[in-house]
This record gives C-alpha cells, sequence and structure tokens, in this order.
C-alpha cells in the first residue's frame, strides 16, 4: 500500500512546550563539546563542538564514513559497549550526559531524548503489531491506563497524517508502505514529547512527496512543540532547505560550520564546496551541458531504440484486479535517455518488467530496435536482451556475495558466448577500465567493495556485452552525493563514447533533470504527462506533475 500526495493531513495543534525542571537558565537545548570517539586504537571523530537550541534543527552532513552517525550514536548512548571509548562533553538541558550511570540515563531515551532510525522496517518488530509496539512509546508519557493510552497512540497517528489510524494500529509493518512505517516512528518518538529528536537519514528511501510530507511534519513538531532537531542526511539539498544551521563532516573533523545560508550561499572549505556542486537539485545543469549539441547543418534522424505502445497490464488482488499500467505510451530515441518517473505505486516498476519479458502484457506492443519484445521464442528473447541490459538500484543485493568481481563482471560473456574464453578476460579487463575500476577490484567479492564501486561492478556487468538499451532502475539512490555525482559522470561519458540509451527509472526529479532528455509521468498506471525536460520542468500542465516538482527540495541561499 501506497500513499498519495494528495493524502490529507491535520496540522499538527499548537502545543506549548513542557516545562522541564533542572534546565538552567540560558542554556542550549544540546551542547556537544570536543567529542572524540575511537574504536580500539583508530579514533573516527575528533573534537567535534555544535549546540542547538528549543525548536531549532542542525544537520550534520557529510559523505558516508564522516562520523555523522557515530555523533549520533554518541549522543544517544548507543555505541557499541566495550567496543568504543569516547570523550569529551555533551549536555542535554544542561545535564551532562556521559557522566550519567547507564540507570539514569536509560529513562532519559524516549522521553527527552527521541530517535528516528533510517530504516523503519528494521525498527519495528515483523511479528508484532503497529499497536501494541506503540504501547511501549505511550508508557513512556507515564499514563498507565491501556485505554487512555490507546486513545493516545490513534490521536498521535492521525496527528502525523496516517489515514485510517485504526487500521495502522490493527496492522503488522508488512502491511503498510514505507512512508507510512516512517511517519509510525515519528508518531512514536514524539508521543512522549521528548524535548530532542535525532532523526538519523529519515527519509533518504522515500519518494519525493512522501520525503516532503515527512519533512513538514518535523518543521511543523519543531515550532508547535518547540522540540530541537538534530538531523543526519547526506542529502544536502535537504540540509539547505530544512536546517537553521550545519556541520560540514569530513572524516570525523568539523570542515566548517554556521547558518544554512551561510554555509550553501558562500562555503568557506573546498570540501563543503564539492558537497555542494554535487547536489542535483542545486546544480540542475551539471551533466546535461555535456552532451554533445547536433551541427546545425546536420538533418535530425530519429531511430527509436524502445517503442511502448498503449500498453496495459492488470494483476489480481484478492477478489478484485488493479490496473498496474493502463494504456501506456513512450519512446526511447537512440542515444538519449528517457526517465519515468511517479511515486511508488505509479507503475514504473512493471513497465521495466514488461520491457524485459519478465511479464506479459494485456493489451499493446513493446519493440526494442525494431523487434517485438512479446511472442518470441526463447532463444529470440535471450537473443534480444544481449541488447537490452538492466543496473539494478541495489549493487549488493543484485551481485552474488559469493563470487569474485571477475566472475560476476564476466558471467554475461559466458552465457552468451561472446568471443572465445581467452578473449572474454580481456573484455572484463577493459569493461572495468571504461567504468573506472583497477584491475585489483578482480580478485575482491561485493562485500569488500564501497557503494560506488559495487554500482561501478553492476554498470560493467551490464555493460561488457555491448548493449544498445540501459535500464537504469534507481542506480543512485543508495548512493552519497558525492558517490552518485561520480556515477552520473560514469554514465554521461559512456552515453557519448558508446551511443548508449538510457530507460531511467527514479523517483528523484532533481536526477532526472540532470540526465534525461525526455520524461514520462506516470501516476496510478496512467501517463499523465510527458515531453521534453525543458517542457515539464518549465511548463508543467498536470496538477500531479507540478506536486511532484514542488516536492523538489529548495534553499534560497
Amino acid at each position: 500500500m501506497t500513499v498519495s500526495i494528495e493524502s490529507t493531513r491535520q496540522v499538527l495543534p499548537a502545543v506549548a512546550p513542557t516545562a522541564r525542571s533542572g534546565r538552567p537558565d540560558g542554556a542550549s537545548l544540546l551542547t556537544v563539546e570536543g567529542l572524540a570517539v575511537a574504536y580500539g586504537d583508530t579514533t573516527v571523530v575528533r573534537d567535534v563542538g555544535f549546540s542547538l537550541e528549543r525548536g531549532q534543527s542542525l544537520a550534520l552532513i557529510g559523505e558516508s564514513g564522516s562520523g555523522k552517525s557515530t555523533v549520533a550514536k554518541s549522543i544517544l548512548r548507543l555505541l557499541p559497549s566495550g567496543e568504543s571509548a569516547t570523550s569529551g562533553r555533551v549536555s542535554l538541558e544542561g545535564r551532562e550526559l556521559f557522566g550519567l550511570p547507564e540507570r539514569q540515563f536509560r529513562p532519559l531515551r524516549g522521553r527527552l531524548l527521541g530517535y528516528i532510525p533510517q530504516d523503519p522496517s528494521s525498527a519495528l518488530n515483523p511479528v508484532r503489531t503497529i499497536g501494541s509496539q506503540a504501547h511501549e512509546a505511550a508508557a513512556l508519557a507515564g499514563e498507565s491506563d491501556a485505554r487512555v493510552r490507546r486513545r493516545n497512540i490513534l490521536s498521535v497517528f492521525e496527528q502525523v497524517g496516517l489515514p485510517d489510524p485504526e487500521r495502522v494500529y490493527a496492522s503488522y509493518p508488512h502491511q503498510l508502505s514505507g512512508g507510512m512505517l516512517q511517519r509510525v516512528l515519528i508518531g512514536l518518538t514524539v508521543l512522549p514529547r521528548p524535548a530532542l529528536i535525532v532523526a538519523d537519514e529519515p527519509t533518504s528511501a522515500l519518494d519525493v512527496t512522501i520525503q516532503k510530507l515527512i519533512l513538514d511534519l518535523l518543521s511543523e513538531l519543531r515550532r508547535d512543540l518547540g522540540i530541537g532537531l538534530l538531523l543526519i542526511t547526506h542529502d544536502l539539498a535537504v540540509a539547505a532547505e530544512r536546517a537553521d544551521s550545519i556541520v560540514v563532516l569530513k572524516n570525523g573533523v568539523v570542515e566548517e560550520s554556521g547558518s544554512s545560508r551561510q554555509v550553501f550561499s558562500a562555503p568557506t572549505s573546498e570540501y563543503a564546496r564539492q558537497l555542494h556542486a554535487d547536489v542535483p537539485a542545486l546544480n540542475p545543469d551539471r551533466y546535461r551541458v555535456q552532451r554533445t549539441a547536433p551541427s546545425a547543418d546536420a538533418a535530425p534522424v530519429t531511430v527509436r531504440a524502445v517503442e511502448v505502445r498503449d500498453v496495459s497490464k492488470r494483476f489480481r488482488s484478492g477478489d478484485g484486479e488493479v490496473a498496474a499500467l493502463d494504456g501506456v505510451s513512450f519512446t526511447l530515441e537512440k542515444g538519449t535517455t528517457h526517465a519515468l518517473v511517479g511515486e511508488s505505486g505509479s507503475g514504473k516498476t512493471t513497465a521495466v518488467r514488461l520491457l524485459l519479458g519478465l511479464e506479459q502484457p494485456d493489451a499493446g506492443q513493446i519493440e526494442v530496435a525494431g523487434s517485438r519484445v512479446h511472442g518470441q521464442t526463447a532463444a529470440e528473447l535471450r537473443s534480444l536482451r544481449r541488447h537490452l541490459q538492466l543496473v539494478y538500484q541495489n549493487p549488493f543485493t543484485s551481485l552474488d556475495p559469493t563470487w569474485r568481481v571477475s566472475k560476476i563482471v564476466r558471467e554475461p560473456l559466458d552465457r552468451f558466448r561472446v568471443d572465445e574464453r581467452s578473449e572474454r578476460a580481456r573484455l572484463v579487463q577493459q569493461t572495468l577500465d571504461e567504468v573506472g575500476l583497477p584491475a585489483s577490484v578482480l580478485s575482491r567479492r561485493p562485500s569488500q567493495l564501497s557503494g560506488g564501486q559495487r554500482q561501478r561492478v553492476a554498470i560493467a556487468r551490464a555493460l561488457v556485452v555491448r548493449p544498445d538499451v540501459l535500464v537504469l532502475d534507481e542506480p543512485t539512490s543508495a548512493l552519497d552525493v558525492s558517490v552518485q555525482a561520480g556515477i552520473l559522470e560514469l554514465l554521461s561519458r559512456l552515453q557519448r563514447e558508446h551511443g548508449l540509451s538510457y530507460l531511467l527509472v527514479s523517483h528523484d526529479l532533481a536526477l532526472v533533470r540532470q540526465l534525461a532528455d525526455t520524461v514520462s509521468v506516470l501516476k496510478r498506471g496512467k501517463v499523465v504527462e510527458s515531453g521534453t525536460v525543458d517542457q515539464i520542468f518549465a511548463r508543467p500542465e498536470h496538477p500531479y506533475t507540478r506536486a511532484l516538482l514542488e516536492a523538489i527540495p529548495r534553499t534560497s541561499g
């Protein structure tokens, strides 16, 4: 089940901040001074300091490994016991946290100090209902009557914009969408009315519209309840739009800090300037200007790499049917990039499965380089698939963890019996060179590679058989902004050098604007608008398209 952007949401009622005893006058809500964290002999965070006032927001930004989550877990005292050592000073409402015995600190977690983890599905028990788990959070507010706790739970579910709170209360986690689960966690976090919320990448895997709803909700909570927000994120556009102040971390050290406007309009460190340049929402034309413009004297030549005509597909759901696609048409021209955009449940994945021949359409026709995808023999479909390769969203799960990179990249050559066996090793090395990977990775397994390296291996595996079309399924959604920029540079270069055609599936409209030439906007299985990137982004006609574009994070800095 998904949450549509048309979902209605109540505005949280204004609630006066709860008076808390023991807070010295003039003290910041959160103060961090000289924080250092070491794992064994390795220091991963050094001399980090910042302060946060009640009702304000501060973003910790940086790449993976910069120390963001380590700082957050230090404040929450969730670092692995016996494996880490911390020093420095962390105080909340004037109360020193590091000096408190665990039995005194534990009651603060949840009541005074709230935490929203990155992955809601792993934060909730899959074999217990949402309601049974919610009662644990409701008990932190001091209410002993189960009936009152239930009313409070349903009330907060309604306040965070969950449709049908009674159904959510009775559901198991797998019965709710990612956006709904994230709102459940936010509701359970704010139920005890904490003074501070630490949100660790709270929207990293969500559709842009659901991301906006959740960030709007957190902003309302800060304003209406006076809650302080410590936001951990690698999304610089989100930090620029939503945070009052920013701390930039690199290798566990503060590179620079200041107001959001100051850091983004005039960054003083080279690292912050590079992070700014890598944000798609802040640099929409970065890769588009690299494309080779056609000669003014050249006659336009249109060759259709993929053509989808009036395709429909229905799936049975319970006693009825759901229209996953309804009369969908689009064209991908050779050497260009066409994007399919829309929320979860819009039909993007179904379109890809039909294109790859993994599902049969109920109606319509799909052609790749003039050949029909469906109605082919197994041998014909196999030959077609050599020219149509897929780059998955998450390379960590799509690459066999037991294989070495050499075997992963060579496997398509073996399956399609490309060239002699002795020639295949040369093709593997050549392709690794093209995607910017050294020969040393050939002997490694996926777990021994970084996220960016794994995605480059996935691209090499798709590219090694020299396909005409690459289907890119959310190719950078799991990557930090700097790693993402490297992958986008790579895809742009490969397209220029090999004349590749890309079908890009993404919920990140800022990325689509950078990489795509044409766009089809899907909503509930139908194309509601299509055209060039310039047309769609500058002059959107459909209200749904306008809503998607308005959800892109922006900064006035």
